[in-house]
C-alpha cells in the first residue's frame, strides 16, 4: 500500500457462475457488484450485518450469505441495506447473448471483464462525488471477496495494462480513483461490508435468474433501487450495466425483465 490515503471503500462480490454449460447446471446469468462508502463511515457496515444479525436471530459473528436465508429474511435484511449511505453499481452478464462465448471461457477472463465494467462505475461515481469536506485523496480501497484459486496479483497486472491502454482504447477508468495497488480481497467473515457485496450481488441475480421452477425474484431489486448509482435519474449504464450492448432491451420485448422499466 501507498502512502495514499483512499477516501471511499468498495467492497465487491458476485453471484452466479462463469459457466457456459447451461444444460449442465451452468447458470444464465453472472452478476458482479460493488458497494460503495465513504471510509470514514465504513463502521456503518458493520452495525448494519450486527443489525441483521440480531433482527434474524443469527449468533453474533454468523457470517450472512444470502442464499442461504429465507424470502421472509432477506426482506428486512434489503429494506436495511436500501436505508443505508452505501451506493451500489451493478454489472449484469447474459452469458447466452454473447456472440464469441469462447474467449470468455479462460478461467477468470468472464470475471476480469465483468470487473473492468464494474471499475469504469465505481470510479466515475467516486470522481463526481467527492466533496472538499471529504478526507483523503478522492481515491478508492478496494476488497473483493476472496475466490479461492484466483490470483489477485493477475487481477492486478491486468488492471495495469487497462491503465496503459486508457485513451488508446475504450476502457473508461477514472485512475485517480482506481489503484491496483490499493486491491485486497478478504473472506466475508474479514470485512463485514463483503456480506452487503453479496446481498445486493445476490438480489440482482435472483432479478433476472430464471428458477427451476420458471419464476424470477425482482423484489429484492426494486427495494434496493434507493442505493443504485445513478446520473440524473438513468439507472441504465450506470448503476445496473447489462451485457452485452442491448440484451435488456431485447429481454424487456420479449416479456422478461419488466421491473427496469
Amino acid at each position: 500500500m501507498t502512502g495514499s490515503r483512499p477516501t471511499f471503500v468498495v467492497y465487491i462480490d458476485e453471484s452466479g457462475d462463469e459457466g457456459f454449460r447451461f444444460n449442465s447446471g451452468s447458470s444464465e446469468w453472472f452478476v458482479v457488484s460493488g458497494i460503495i462508502i465513504r471510509k470514514e463511515k465504513d463502521l456503518e457496515t458493520v452495525k448494519i450485518i450486527d443489525g441483521i444479525r440480531k433482527q434474524l436471530g443469527k449468533p453474533d459473528k454468523k457470517i450472512l450469505h444470502f442464499r442461504d436465508l429465507k424470502h421472509e429474511q432477506r426482506l428486512p435484511y434489503v429494506k436495511t441495506i436500501a436505508a443505508s449511505n452505501i451506493r451500489a453499481v451493478n454489472v449484469l452478464i447474459h452469458k447466452p447473448s454473447l456472440k464469441e462465448p469462447e474467449k470468455f471461457q479462460v478461467r477468470y477472463r468472464l470475471y476480469f471483464y465483468a470487473v473492468r465494467y464494474l471499475f469504469e462505475r465505481l470510479s466515475w461515481y467516486c470522481r463526481d462525488h467527492k466533496t472538499r469536506h471529504d478526507i483523503g485523496d478522492g481515491s478508492a480501497e478496494i476488497i473483493f471477496s476472496n475466490r479461492s484459486g484466483m490470483s489477485y496479483d493477475d487481477l492486478k497486472e491486468y488492471f495495469e495494462i487497462l491503465r496503459k491502454q486508457t485513451g488508446l482504447t475504450d476502457v473508461r477508468i477514472e485512475w485517480t480513483v482506481i489503484k491496483p495497488e490499493q486491491i485486497v480481497a478478504y473472506t466475508a467473515g474479514g470485512r463485514m461490508g463483503l456480506q452487503i457485496a453479496d446481498a445486493v450481488a445476490s438480489s440482482f441475480y435472483y432479478a433476472v435468474q430464471v428458477s427451476q421452477y420458471g419464476f424470477t425474484e425482482d423484489r429484492y431489486a426494486q427495494i434496493l433501487k434507493s442505493i443504485v448509482y445513478n446520473r440524473d435519474g438513468q439507472f441504465i449504464g450506470y448503476g445496473v450495466k447489462f451485457w452485452p450492448r442491448g440484451v435488456d432491451e431485447k429481454l424487456i420485448a420479449g416479456g422478461k425483465l419488466n421491473w427496469i422499466k
